[in-house]
């Protein structure tokens, strides 16, 4: 499997790796049986509904980590509402284009997000 750089940089040098011990939510996506488990760690500004913080944990391969990095990248300052818009194609985009096979990791990093985001609303309404 071929990575370009840019992959190769989010896989080698990833942005926001680890838990946040005081997050505010916890978005989990993936199959551990399948080797592809994604956390994704929200801190939000509750006043403005802002992601201040944001941070991922991954257990799978290079691509899943590179876009778990990605995603946090893109997340991180925006609205809860810009967030969910952040859609697989786009962190794709991002990161200069993932194979057809590998395209299912970025599904994992986004999906975690929108799971977090969605999640957080939830509790947010009791």
């Amino acid at each position: 499997m071929q990575y370009n750089e840019k992959i190769l940089d989010h896989f080698r040098n990833p942005r926001n790796i680890g838990e946040i011990e005081d997050a505010d939510v916890v978005g989990e996506m993936g199959n551990p049986e399948d080797g592809d488990l994604v956390y994704i760690y929200l801190k939000i500004n509750k006043d403005k509904d802002i992601i201040e913080e944001i941070s991922f944990q991954t257990f799978g391969c290079g691509a899943a980590i590179a876009t778990s990095s990605m995603v946090t990248v893109m997340a991180k300052g925006k609205t809860l509402d810009e967030a969910l818009k952040i859609t697989k194609q786009d962190v794709a985009k991002e990161l200069g284009g993932l194979s057809p096979q590998k395209m299912h990791c970025s599904n994992l990093a986004s999906d975690a997000l929108h799971i977090a985001i969605k999640k957080y609303r939830k509790m947010q309404e009791k």
